[in-house]
């Protein structure tokens, strides 16, 4: 079992930048995939990034994908989101994912593949 914490939201301004980070607990971290997904208010919940067990494979949103890079740590069981240039559009709650996965190079984007949640972190973008 894994417990994941996020950190880093927070206000600011269009066009500005966020660093999220989500701190996992547990020994068998670089077991996971993880991914970030947002909800908006009267939104459905959205899948953001995702990284695969060893980093080396990524996946985006298209609305994001120039625009955010998600990374991992796994000595430091964490995971980060870097958002920059920053939209009202991205308003949201962002949650950190976790999915138990055998294989090592894949980013999963569909909810239903995750395993664990995090509590999330609001960001808010004013115009």
């Amino acid at each position: 079992q894994v417990q994941l914490v996020e950190s880093g939201g927070g206000l600011v301004q269009t066009g500005g930048s966020l660093r999220l980070s989500c701190a996992a607990s547990g020994r068998t971290f670089s077991s996971y995939a993880m991914g970030w997904f947002r909800q908006a208010p009267g939104k459905d919940r959205e899948f953001v990034a995702a990284i695969s067990r060893t980093g080396s494979s990524t996946r985006y949103k298209d609305s994001v994908k120039d625009r955010f890079t998600i990374s991992r740590d796994n000595a430091k069981n964490t995971i980060f989101l870097q958002m920059n240039s920053l939209t009202p559009e991205d308003t949201g709650v962002y949650y950190c994912a976790a999915d138990y996965t055998h294989y090592t190079t894949v980013a999963v984007s569909a909810t239903g593949e995750y395993d664990y949640w995090g509590q999330g972190t609001q960001v808010t973008v004013s115009s």
